[in-house]
């Protein structure tokens, strides 16, 4: 997509929301994508020291390929750059709060045989070796045939199973899709949802840490940042055209919700993080959230694949369950009747909800 997208016609005021789901009952509806949604990534870094793993990441993500390969589009969130040597960009202001990761580009291969088809290069990592590091990422990952999103006017847009799909990464730093410029985003996600079938977005937003893991439903800040008010984002998204929004970077498991008929999960927490990234208690254990959803975007139904990091090996299959359960205590928690059942073999169904 150019940098400037062509202007849509003023928005509407926005309709009310309806208790009613439009068109036929979720039943009488057809699957037609399956989506694997992860949290965030980084596979080894090689700056300031070598801290690649072992066998160099070969392995890294073997032992949960089988159910991103089995997903129509499996998604993540690339944390630090792909790029081969380069000097760093950002200013440690707070060292305490201050990290930087640097994959090397053959890296990019590993995530493809994974099974990635699309990744966020919407972070507070992504231009840890400035633009030049996300030039890096972004030529890297298109050599073996993985969209992304991130950079500020860059947006994926592509066919898949005869539907027009977008793909719209957003976050709270420099020179990315800006999370809480909260109009040029609704502005922007609307002309997506005007031209396509299914729109998929995801964002970097929230503050970080074990204190977390509940929504504020207020903007967030840490270390003084900015982190955006991601409940008021992720509606704000489906009520534009979204279909399923998904967010990552606290570093733990957020509630998710079926807002309007549509998935809403907002952090999926630590993924696949190599030494650098802390993987201790809760910050260790993500899921890999898959979804189902008709030809207009609507949620069908779902499954959460409970992972957990112990390292120094990577995200393996948690036979706790723990990341089921946490997903469901903290969208009881935050929102009562998140519209959505949580059954014991990691199944999602809908529940009835008038929102």
């Amino acid at each position: 997509m150019p940098p400037d997208l062509p202007s849509p016609p003023p928005p509407p005021e926005p309709a009310p929301a309806s208790p009613a789901l439009p068109g036929p009952p979720p039943e009488a509806l057809t699957p037609a994508l399956t989506l694997a949604l992860v949290g965030d990534m980084m596979l080894g870094t090689d700056y300031p020291e070598d801290r690649l793993p072992d066998d160099d990441g070969i392995g890294f993500l073997a032992p949960v390929a089988d159910a991103l390969r089995t997903a129509d589009l499996a998604i993540g969130n690339l944390e630090g750059v792909l790029a081969d040597g380069g000097e760093p960009r950002k200013a440690c202001t707070k060292p305490e709060a201050c990290f930087l990761f640097r994959s090397p580009v053959r890296y990019a291969a590993h995530l493809q045989k994974a099974g990635f088809d699309l990744m966020s290069l919407a972070n507070n990592h992504a231009r840890d070796f400035g633009e030049a590091g996300r030039d890096s990422s972004m030529a890297a990952l298109d050599a073996v045939g993985i969209l992304h999103s991130g950079r500020r006017g860059e947006f994926a847009s592509f066919g898949k199973a005869g539907l027009r799909i977008a793909f719209l990464a957003y976050a709270v730093t420099r020179n990315s899709n800006l999370l809480h410029d909260y109009a040029l985003a609704e502005k922007t996600i609307r002309h997506f949802g005007d031209t396509h079938d299914v729109v998929i977005v995801s964002f970097h937003g929230g503050a970080e840490g074990d204190g977390v893991s509940r929504l504020p439903f207020a903007e967030e800040e840490y270390f003084g940042e900015p982190r955006g008010d991601v409940v008021r984002f992720g509606r704000m998204a489906v009520d534009a055209g979204a279909d399923v929004v998904f967010g990552h970077g606290p570093h733990v498991i957020r509630a998710a919700e079926r807002y309007r008929g549509r998935l809403i999960a907002y952090s999926l927490g630590n993924f696949a993080t190599y030494y650098g990234i802390s993987v201790a208690g809760n910050k260790g254990i993500a899921p890999i959230l898959k979804v189902v959803i008709d030809g207009e975007g609507r949620f069908l139904e779902g499954q959460v694949i409970s992972t957990q990091q112990i390292r120094p090996a990577g995200p393996t299959v948690d036979p706790e369950s723990r990341a089921l359960r946490q997903l469901e205590t903290l969208s009881h928690a935050d929102f009562g009747n998140p519209g959505l059942r949580f059954h014991d073999d990691g199944r999602l169904t809908i529940r009835p909800r008038e929102l």
